[in-house]
């Protein structure tokens, strides 16, 4: 099973972003823009987690997070992946003062860490806080992209919950469905 952790901006964020991208979606159309429900910041991808492993991985979540407090964020600014010049991912960044970026990279690590003692190894490398918008099928040049992209400075909000969830891919070409199993609140 596809397990992951993330973090989800509260509607009026992702509005605000969907309101910014929304007339910008046709001047790409070799990208394939995610869904605004589908928006998260993730802390832990785990591709292959055996059914017997989800319980004590939301356990080990949650005993990880509750401690840990809220935070203010926004969506800012934007990035590709693996690099502008060769990209098959666009993203916005997340932006906040340096004591929340910090507290969100070891909300991260927290997760991360227990992930692993669940016997769920995260994959991915460092943590990079983003929300992807648009993949595209064959690599190319995003630098018009992050011109528009890093133009953009959204609403501030609280960051007070990590969700677990279940990635579903679609059938076909169908658009994948992620399944909240369990939300945990900072409460730290």
């Amino acid at each position: 099973m596809r397990i992951f952790a993330a973090v989800v901006p509260p509607e009026p964020a992702l509005e605000d972003l969907s309101a910014f991208l929304d007339p910008r979606r046709d001047a790409g159309p070799d990208l394939r823009w995610t869904d605004p429900s589908l928006w998260h910041v993730t802390t832990a991808f785990m591709a292959d987690v055996p059914a017997r492993v989800v319980d004590p991985l939301v356990d080990a979540i949650a005993e990880a997070v509750a401690p840990r407090r809220p935070m203010t964020l926004a969506v800012k600014g934007g990035g590709a992946f693996p690099n502008p010049y060769d990209a098959r991912v666009t993203w916005m960044g997340v932006d906040g003062t340096p004591e929340d970026l910090e507290s969100l990279a070891g909300l991260a690590r927290a997760v991360r860490r227990a992930c692993s003692h669940a016997g769920a190894g995260p994959e991915g490398g460092p943590f990079t806080p983003h929300l992807t918008v648009a993949r595209s099928r064959k690599p190319f040049e995003a630098t018009r992209w992050l011109r528009v992209l890093d133009a953009y400075a959204g609403p501030s909000w609280t960051a007070a919950e990590v969700t677990v969830f279940a990635s579903h891919r679609g059938e076909g070409k169908g658009r994948p469905h992620y399944e909240p199993i369990a939300v945990v609140d900072l409460s730290g």
